[in-house]
Parts: C-alpha cells; sequence; structure tokens
C-alpha cells in the first residue's frame, strides 16, 4: 500500500522507520520530513495544516492510509478532510482532538464522565486569574488553554512565578493559545504517559513511557517539548494502568461517542501516580515526542497493523506482541534551547553510526545541505537504543550520543534516572 505521514520531527522518522519495515508498505512519503527521514523514504514539501492541500496531494500520489503526526493538522481538521475523501485515516478529528486543542474542553469531559484530574478554574482575563493564584497559594499550575507546541504549561513554585506565568500567557507569549488559562491544583506523584488506540468504541493499550520535560539534569531548569524517554515506564504498573482505563481512559471515549464526535487515533494520557492512584494530567491527541521513538522501537514492524486496525475500527481483535526489552532515547538539542539558538551548524559522525532494531539516530531538526547534515531546529536528534534492561538500552544510547561531533549541540545526561 502507498502511506502519507504527515510531519518533520522525531516522531515521525520513528513512526516511518517502523511502517518501512512492514511488507504491507510499497510506496513510504513523508510530508514535508527532514533529513533524516529522507534516507529511508520520499519526502513532500507541502503545507499539512492545509486540508485541501493534503487531499489533493493524496490523490495525485495514489495514497492509501494517511497517518498525521502532529497535533497542529488535527486541529486544522485535515482528518476530517482526508475520510470526507475516502482515505483511511488515522488521527482523531478536529471536534475530537481538541481533547488536545483546548485544556477547558479536556476539563468539561472529565466532570462530565468522573475522571479523577485535578481541580481547576479558567479564566479570560488576568486580573481574576491573579486573584485566584493569590487565594490558593503556592505550588500550582499555569495552563495556556490552546496548542503551544508543549510549551504552554508552568508549573509555579511561588506565587510570583504563578503571576508571571499568567501575565505572560495573557500577554501573548503563546499567542491565541494563552487567550485563555487554565489554573489547576499541584499534584503530588510520579507522571507517566500511557498510550492507547481507539476506534472510537474499543481501546488498545499499546505501550507506557516517561518523559524527560524540564531542560536540565536533575529537572532544573524551564519546560521543553521533552529531552528524553524510556518505555516502558515501572511506575504504571499492570494494576494502575487497568485503573487508569477503567476510570479515565474508557469512561473519556464513551463521553466522546455520546457527544457524537468518536475518538479515533492514538489517546495519550498524561497521568499523575500516586499510592497506585492515577489521576489525568492531560490528553495528547498524537504520540508523545520523543515517547513515539521509544514505542516505536519496541514495537517496529507490528506498529503499522496496529494502526491500520485503529483506523479500519477492528481494535476488537488486535494485539500488541511486546519484547521483553526496554528503549531510551535521548535527546540532543541546540545550545540556547528552550531559548533562542543557531540554526545551520554541521553534525559530524552520524554516518558511523548503527542503524539497526536496537540502535537508531531519529532525527527531529536536520536537514541535508549535499552530503552534510545541518541542525535546523530546536530539538535535533534522538539517540534512541534498545537493551535487555533500561541500564543497558540507557549505555548503548550515550554511547551513541558521545560519538556523535556537534560542539554546538547538548543533551541531559540523566535520561532514565526515575527508573535506574
Amino acid at each position: 500500500m502507498n502511506i502519507l505521514i504527515l510531519g518533520s520531527g522525531g516522531r515521525e522518522h520513528a513512526l516511518a522507520w517502523a511502517v518501512k519495515q512492514n511488507p504491507k508498505t510499497d510506496r513510504l512519503i513523508v510530508a514535508p520530513g527532514n533529513a533524516g527521514i529522507a534516507q529511508l523514504a520520499e519526502t513532500a514539501d507541502i503545507d499539512i495544516t492545509d486540508p485541501a492541500a493534503v487531499v489533493a496531494f493524496a490523490a495525485e500520489n495514489a495514497i492509501d492510509f494517511v497517518i498525521i503526526g502532529p497535533e497542529a493538522p488535527l486541529a486544522a481538521g485535515v482528518a476530517d478532510a482526508t475520510r470526507a475523501a475516502g482515505l483511511l485515516t488515522f488521527g482523531p478529528s478536529a471536534a475530537a482532538a481538541r481533547l488536545e486543542a483546548s485544556k477547558s474542553f479536556t476539563k468539561e469531559i472529565c466532570d462530565a464522565c468522573a475522571a479523577p484530574t485535578a481541580a481547576y478554574a479558567r479564566f479570560t482575563a488576568p486580573a481574576p486569574a491573579r486573584a485566584h493564584v493569590q487565594a490558593m497559594g503556592a505550588p500550582i499550575v499555569v495552563k495556556a488553554d490552546g496548542l503551544a507546541a508543549g510549551k504552554g504549561v508552568i508549573v509555579a513554585m511561588t506565587i510570583d512565578e504563578a503571576l508571571a506565568a499568567i501575565d505572560d500567557m495573557f500577554g501573548g507569549e503563546f499567542g491565541a493559545a494563552g487567550a485563555e488559562v487554565v489554573i489547576e491544583e499541584f499534584m503530588q506523584g510520579e507522571e507517566a504517559s500511557f498510550f492507547i488506540l481507539t476506534d472510537g468504541t474499543h481501546a488498545l493499550p499499546v505501550g507506557t513511557a516517561q518523559d524527560h520535560k524540564r531542560v536540565g539534569d536533575g529537572d532544573t531548569g524551564p519546560n521543553t517539548g521533552g529531552m528524553g524517554a524510556y518505555s516502558p515506564a515501572p511506575v504504571l504498573t499492570d494494576s494502575v494502568a487497568t485503573r487508569a482505563m477503567e476510570e479515565i481512559v474508557l469512561p473519556t471515549i464513551r463521553e466522546m461517542a455520546r457527544r457524537g464526535t468518536p475518538y479515533q487515533g492514538v489517546l495519550y494520557a498524561g497521568l499523575m501516580i500516586k499510592d497506585g492512584k492515577p489521576r489525568l494530567v492531560e490528553y495528547n491527541a498524537r504520540f508523545g515526542d520523543p515517547e513515539c521513538q521509544v514505542l516505536m522501537m519496541r514495537l517496529g514492524a507490528q506498529a503499522l497493523d496496529l494502526l491500520l486496525a485503529c483506523a479500519e475500527g477492528r481494535l476488537a481483535g488486535a494485539q500488541v506482541n511486546w519484547a521483553d526489552d526496554h528503549a531510551l532515547t535521548v535527546v540532543m538539542a541546540a545550545q540556547g534551547y528552550p531559548g533562542s539558538y543557531d540554526r545551520g551548524s554541521e553534525i559530524r559522525g552520524l554516518a558511523a553510526l548503527p542503524e539497526t532494531s536496537s540502535q537508531m539516530v531519529f532525527h527531529a531538526g536536520t536537514k541535508a545541505q549535499g552530503a552534510a547534515i545541518l541542525a535546523n531546529g530546536g530539538r535535533v536528534l534522538n539517540v534512541t537504543a534498545r537493551g535487555d534492561t533500561l541500564e543497558q538500552a540507557r549505555d548503548r544510547a550515550y554511547a551513541m550520543v558521545d560519538a556523535i561531533d556537534w560542539p554546538q549541540g547538548f543533551c541531559r545526561r540523566d535520561i532514565g534516572w526515575r527508573a535506574l
């Protein structure tokens, strides 16, 4: 079959890598892709947030299956348009993707289906939001309601930090995403990511992971889009996963269907776990990045079969065949990230690194210039490895990091510390 993957990051490189291994794949196109993706698939320069452009491109290239990677095309209604054009599509409708695109909408859903989550209040003006923080105290969590590329959540440990976050959001720091602000109680516990495929009726858990959001070792510094991840997440035990399904995920899926906006695709539940009890932190309407990289490393070729079963409404009979292994990815980012950073520095040594089912460098923000690979973003590479133990996976990943010659880049050196 001819497959189109939308996106240009490490998540999409990992998806393409897994899909390419499946013999069902005849032709694979990734739009717009990046320098690493271009080494294993065709790439195409189209506006992936333009539904009409995506549909036209798919028709011109006889695409059979569209896989939508990032959140922006989902919020723009690309999945609605491709489905309306008769294309098999993996990814929720714009109405269902509001579970990620609007924090306040997710809270409404949780209220309606009694899913455990943090207490909250929502605001459309700074003065009442500031008064709420002053009344509640700190620590407290301030969230831009809309999509902010993973950076619109401020865990404020002091009232001053919370007030500054409110001023930044209403002051335009996150554009339209900050026009409404949700303020939540600070939940204590350990955070983990739970990934579930759903066809709108049935649900299939497909993996757990833990991300490292802060830029610095020891979880210090500002939040980022993610500096590394590992799978599975030890804190998300079978009993916790069962509770999360019964108390959070399945009620959400039923409520979405009841509203006439059934959810089809991957539902990424960010959970806070304390004393074996999960509470919802947030939903994302797509695979996490960099969590997708460790999940695809462990799933391999079967990933395509699972995505197809989801898109075709066949999840009731599907199952995941997990190897008893671990995967870990280290994000290499440009110096200065998540603040201002330079583009265009050359990354050397990549060609000498292994590309196997156990070791891969997934490109996130790269571009090719002749034979050279140049940094072209904040998060640039996802250095990923599998192992029989998490320690083995970590050691393999960092050995690859150390073999990459890129003085203008940096990474955290403690990925996996919670489990290790």
